[in-house]
């Protein structure tokens, strides 16, 4: 009997990954949805009897997703796929009903060990002569662009970062959607201008580099996010002077450190850093990166701003690749962009 399933997730890097890791012999319709709405809409009129839902969605997220169904009493069996690793991330989705989680990027045998584990996929038996695996829905359909392939690395990288800085501090971390964009440096600048509010930011840089790319880490640290994270990081004295250029060194060691090998390991290169340097203290956001941008003609940028719930703590994570990196991010992004 053929099972109805849906793969919700607004990557298409991350819908391709997950159609194909699905057991070619499992009798399946697929269908997909880009975000929260959309995949509530499929389970409504049953297209999703089996659902592998992501968290971090625009419209509404696969938290609000749950909260539907289980609100709805909604006809479907949820998987949540995420890059969100969190312990207190696994806790909530199965709370809210989820049956089980599975970290991306997504493998084949782990799909593969839940489906038997639940039922939803018999196993196979040796008297059986195997049967000729049904057609899935052509996932070269699914055009995957670069902005799309960064978002979703991003993505996973993001979650590794949260959940190490979640372990460290005992805290559960807040994570939004990557933002990825190849821009003139003007462009850079006139956004940033565009999201500055009356808050001013102390930031640290530090420089990466692989074989064919290259690039600045910048971690930029809201002022009034000093003292909270002093305390969660169990600083002596929180106002202290020199206590803001240790929580900013602290905090980009985890962050940044862990975001760039999660990313690297997803490109399958090795990578090296260079020693951290804090850029200023208490500035405007465009004041503070100006100097390191200029040279550069055009850059791929993705921007993620973290934030721990609980508390005022806010602090963004911007990764700025020259324009010489673009070819080689393509080229190694490739095998996902047909």
């Amino acid at each position: 009997m053929t099972t109805q399933v849906l793969i919700c997730d607004d990557s298409a890097m991350a819908r391709k990954q997950m159609a194909r890791s699905l057991p070619p012999e499992w009798d399946v319709e697929l269908s997909f949805a880009a975000d929260g709405r959309e995949g509530l809409e499929a389970i409504r009129e049953g297209r999703g009897e089996i659902v592998f839902l992501d968290l971090n969605m625009p419209e509404m997220d696969g938290y609000q997703v749950l909260t539907q169904v289980q609100q709805q009493d909604l006809p479907a069996v949820i998987i949540v796929v995420s890059g969100d690793i969190q312990a207190k991330a696994h806790e909530r989705v199965k709370s809210l009903g989820a049956i089980d989680f599975i970290q991306k990027p997504v493998k084949p045998e782990a799909i593969r060990a839940i489906l038997l584990n639940y039922g939803i996929l018999e196993p196979a038996t040796t008297e059986q002569e195997p049967a000729a695996p049904p057609p899935l829905t052509d996932t070269s359909m699914i055009k995957v662009d670069l902005r799309d392939a960064c978002q979703e690395v991003a993505n996973i990288a993001m979650g590794q970062a949260a959940d190490l800085l979640a372990k460290l501090l005992d805290v559960f971390v807040k994570l939004p959607i990557p933002n990825v964009n190849v821009l003139e440096t003007s462009e850079l600048t006139m956004a940033l201008k565009a999201v500055e509010s009356d808050s001013k930011a102390s930031a640290l840089c530090q420089g990466f580099i692989a074989a064919g790319v290259a690039g600045e880490a910048l971690l930029m640290f809201y002022d009034g996010s000093f003292e909270d994270m002093a305390r969660l990081m169990r600083i002596d004295d929180p106002l202290d002077p020199d206590t803001e250029i240790e929580v900013l060194m602290d905090t980009g060691n985890v962050l940044i450190g862990a975001f760039l090998r999660g990313v690297f390991e997803q490109l399958h290169m090795n990578f090296s850093q260079s020693h951290p340097v804090v850029l200023g203290r208490h500035c405007d956001l465009s004041e503070l990166i100006k100097d390191k941008i200029h040279k550069w003609q055009r850059t791929l940028a993705i921007e993620i701003n973290y934030q721990i719930e609980s508390y005022n703590i806010r602090c963004d994570l911007l990764l700025l690749f020259t324009e010489d990196s673009i070819p080689t991010m393509n080229y190694k992004l490739s095998y996902l962009l047909d």
